[in-house]
């Protein structure tokens, strides 16, 4: 596998209108040299008679069916409530009012 030089980094750099001095592109150098050498590992383990896959194990739903049950009426909902106004739930205004 070929290296990355510091000019490679300085262009890529460049490129990306990152300022960096010598000592960072020495360091990045050697640092994405690392990178590349892992990805290099990685694509070694990919081979053709692998099938690509988003998921490891297969997917399933999980939740319950939709189902139609009755609710509470308006007046059962509003039984327990300590204060009511047409049909619903009386709070304390905590807005100061719009213009």
């Amino acid at each position: 596998m070929s290296t990355l030089s510091r000019e490679d980094v300085a262009n890529l750099a460049r490129l990306a209108r990152i300022e960096m001095t010598p000592d960072e592109l020495d360091h990045l150098a050697t640092e994405m040299d690392v990178i590349l050498t892992a990805v290099a590992r990685v694509q070694e383990v990919a081979t053709a008679d692998v099938k690509p896959t988003s998921h490891p194990l297969p997917l399933r739903n999980v939740t319950r069916p939709d189902l139609v049950i009755p609710s509470l009426s308006s007046e059962a909902a509003l039984s327990g409530a300590p204060a009511k106004e047409d049909g619903r739930f009386r709070v304390p205004q905590i807005l100061g009012e719009e213009s």
